[in-house]
């Protein structure tokens, strides 16, 4: 396979919702592309989705909540939002600002621009410093994934 077409693949893996970055850098480590160009294909792949979410995604769902089939999911998509809202208040006493980028930046399930971003509209956190949050916020995840794949995939290495 070609490494743009490698290259294309991690940036769509990096759009998706709960696999985001995280999951693309470990992809594009394992496939042997190179770690910086790669790091930044995840960046720019990770935060074009954020706008939309800012703007949009929050009126969607609301809208598609009490709808028959896509119903359930909204609401659930919802609840996460919320629930990534009242973890980043809880977190605020160092400025919400500061959670928003920490929730965004430590790789833990369902923390990642998407939930961020959502949660950051749900409190009415304004644009720019919630998109300045997210971005500085999958810039350390991108570190953190890059350093901790790295690591495995040379161990691993090492030892096969």
């Amino acid at each position: 396979m070609s490494v743009f077409r490698q290259y294309i693949i991690i940036f769509f893996i990096s759009m998706v919702p709960l696999i985001e970055l995280r999951g693309a850098i470990p992809y594009a480590i394992g496939f042997g592309l190179p770690l910086i160009p790669s790091y930044i294909i995840c960046i720019i792949g990770n935060m074009i989705p954020v706008p939309f979410i800012f703007f949009f995604a929050r009126k969607v769902l609301e809208w598609g909540a009490d709808k028959p089939v896509i119903g359930g999911f909204f609401r659930f998509c919802l609840e996460k939002g919320h629930k990534g809202g009242e973890k980043l208040k809880e977190k605020a006493g160092r400025g919400l600002f500061v959670a928003l980028l920490l929730f965004v930046g430590i790789p833990l399930p369902g923390t990642g621009a998407w939930t961020g971003t959502l949660a950051a509209s749900i409190l009415d956190m304004d644009f720019r410093s919630s998109v300045t949050a997210v971005l500085l916020g999958v810039i350390l995840a991108g570190v953190i994934m890059g350093v901790a794949s790295a690591g495995l995939f040379g161990a691993l290495g090492a030892v096969f």
